[in-house]
């Protein structure tokens, strides 16, 4: 017994001195290769959308570089330790969307932030994007599937208590990604499909009821703005129609970098955040955008083998749920600079201005590194 026990440990010290730098450092390769690709564009754009400031430029590196931090540490932690004190990180998150309503700071209308005057200024919405699917997928990891209707209804108000808090600050966009994130979970765990097939039959209904009781003038302005942008032109339509306008004229291989108009002559409203890609379209063209699309493919396609791979069944739930979420981000952008969905002010992935967002994409992807390089360690020993 005690012979076969050092067998053991001298094979796993063998195969830890194999192991490449990635793999002792918990790291994925393809991963990490195409988040820094996206980092080196991100700035590349966003100097080009801010109109050259290097102030927003360094603070966005700054949050790059924290991101890869976070996500680094959060690599090192087994999926099972997540497992185990995702019900406290979803409780200590809920309270942080509870102190927004009352501590809260306001801006632009809306109080979504905590602010620690000299510290930091946060979101806590988005640390909920990740906190949410990995409570439901806890909450599914030992119980028996396809989920029942008890846990069905128990996952659902989960889901529901951030999702209505969120909503109240108001952040519609961001809930609508929370609940996606949640409901993902649902799924991949084997939602029976009459059950999918009632609830999306009840979306005409709750849709009504959010417009009449949910809903602000200017969330339901934004949605008559996308079913006519020509009723208000020089109003609420006017971003659409400039969006439009920057993508149409960049044609198949753009107006050249720093050549854009629409931006420059601030014709883009928020060209370094919502509407960036707007940007990137007028100064690079098709051509442009579907480079871009192609990394966010690979980075999807990497999600999915990753999900495929994954040995526990949290780790199958909570990595298809984060990379079907994060295709959610991106689709829901495109659309929404596109015209082809109601502006809801959700930002591009990785090229938008934005910290908080930022840190969380990246922690995400570190969550995903985390479930790929254990299960490697797992497999070997």
């Amino acid at each position: 017994m005690s012979g076969s026990f050092d067998r053991t440990l001298s094979n796993q010290d063998v195969l830890r001195r194999r192991a490449s730098l990635l793999q002792r450092m918990h790291l994925d390769g393809p991963l990490l290769l195409l988040l820094l690709i996206l980092a080196a564009g991100s700035l590349f754009i966003l100097y080009s959308a801010s109109g050259r400031h290097w102030d927003m430029l360094l603070k966005q590196s700054s949050s790059f570089g924290l991101g890869l931090l976070a996500m680094l540490v959060i690599a090192q932690l087994e999926p099972r330790f997540m497992a185990r004190w995702a019900p406290l990180g979803y409780l200590g998150v809920v309270g942080l969307l509870l102190a927004v309503e009352f501590i809260g700071h306001t801006a632009m209308g809306a109080t979504r932030w905590i602010n620690i005057p000299g510290v930091i200024r946060f979101q806590p919405s988005e640390f909920m994007k990740i906190i949410m699917p990995m409570t439901i997928a806890w909450y599914f990891s030992t119980r028996s599937l396809p989920p029942s209707f008890k846990h069905t209804v128990i996952s659902l108000l989960l889901i529901a208590i951030p999702f209505m808090l969120i909503v109240k600050q108001p952040d519609l966009g961001t809930a609508l990604l929370i609940l996606a994130s949640g409901a993902f979970v649902l799924f991949i765990a084997g939602l029976r499909w009459s059950w999918i097939c009632m609830a999306v039959a009840a979306v005409v209904p709750v849709a009504i009821a959010m417009w009449y009781f949910v809903m602000h003038d200017y969330q339901k302005q934004r949605v008559l703005t996308f079913l006519d942008p020509e009723s208000d032109p020089l109003g609420t339509g006017w971003n659409i129609i400039q969006s439009k306008a920057a993508i149409g004229s960049g044609g198949v291989f753009g107006k050249g970098w720093l050549q854009g108009t629409q931006s420059h002559l601030d014709f883009l409203p928020e060209s370094h955040t919502d509407f960036i890609i707007a940007v990137l379209a007028e100064e690079f063209g098709l051509v442009g955008v579907c480079l871009l699309l192609l990394v966010y493919l690979l980075l999807i396609a990497r999600g999915l083998v990753i999900t495929v791979q994954a040995q526990t069944l949290f780790g199958k739930l909570l990595a298809g749920a984060l990379t079907m979420t994060f295709f959610v981000y991106v689709f829901v952008n495109i659309g929404m600079v596109s015209g082809l969905l109601p502006v809801v002010g959700v930002p591009l992935p990785f090229i938008s201005y934005g910290g908080t967002s930022l840190v969380t994409l990246l922690s995400g992807f570190g969550v995903l590194m985390s479930i790929h390089t254990h299960r490697k360690w797992i497999a070997q020993v």
